[in-house]
């Protein structure tokens, strides 16, 4: 589905030059769920704008289902950013004016999808996400852990091949969080593919891949779950084996 190979990113900051992203790789096959962990500056908000094609690398390959996106126009990405990705955002980014269905139909309009088809597939998509009796609402009229899962259901409008979340929990509350994981549980088991950024553990091993990135580079790329044993790790878990092989890699540099 997602194949990366030596991807760099570098911003020029008048006579400087400040890598993002360097000599990443790594591939991820359709019906994953891998989130992206790292500290503040480590690349992930970077990474996450070039696989939603809103940016380009500066050097290095992206492959979305076989296509290389390095060399398309702006009209070819956002014609993929429409119809094979679906965005899910930390603040929702819904109008505050429109009721909850029609937030929903907003991508069905970009993509001309006539008036009836875009109600009909709103609707069942709220539904879809638990929230049939709140089409008629508006975003200030419902909760946070609401709002994100008109989010959500807006992002699947156009049936995407992909949906990018970044850090889609961030503005909840526990319960809200968990509840809005649920709904991603459930895409993915049927099928879906999810990139999340997270920066949280506890969140991270709703995912079955976990990819963590320090100072633009990919450190680890850590199943969530033992192929052995079928055991899920926990938050504590999945931190210890980051930083203590995060170390363990320091070491390595470290030696002539």
């Amino acid at each position: 589905m997602i194949s990366v190979t030596g991807l760099a990113k570098i911003y020029q900051t008048g006579r400087v030059q400040v890598a993002a992203l360097t000599e990443v790789s790594f591939g991820i096959a359709a019906g994953e769920f891998v989130a992206i962990m790292g500290p503040s500056g480590s690349g992930k908000s970077t990474l996450m704008n070039i696989l939603g094609c809103l940016d380009l690398p500066t050097a290095g390959s992206y492959r979305l289902a076989g296509r290389e996106i390095s060399g398309l126009s702006q009209r070819e990405l956002a014609e993929i950013r429409n119809r094979e990705l679906g965005f899910v955002f930390q603040s929702f980014n819904l109008l505050p004016r429109l009721i909850a269905w029609r937030n929903v139909e907003l991508p069905l309009i970009y993509a001309g999808i006539p008036p009836g088809e875009r109600r009909e597939r709103a609707l069942a998509l709220l539904a879809m996400v638990g929230l049939a009796d709140r089409a008629g609402h508006r975003p200030r009229e419902l909760s946070g852990g609401e709002q994100q899962r008109i989010a959500i259901a807006r992002a699947l409008a156009n049936r995407p091949a992909v949906i990018l979340a970044d850090e889609p929990t961030g503005n909840l509350d526990t319960k809200a969080g968990r509840e809005i994981m649920k709904v991603f549980t459930a895409l993915h088991q049927e099928g879906k593919t999810i990139i999340m950024i997270t920066h949280d553990p506890e969140i991270a091993v709703y995912a079955g891949r976990v990819l963590y990135f320090r100072d633009g580079r990919l450190r680890r790329d850590l199943l969530t779950v033992n192929p052995e044993t079928g055991e899920a790790l926990t938050a504590r878990d999945l931190l210890d084996r980051l930083h203590g092989e995060e170390d363990e890699g320091e070491k390595e540099e470290e030696r002539p």
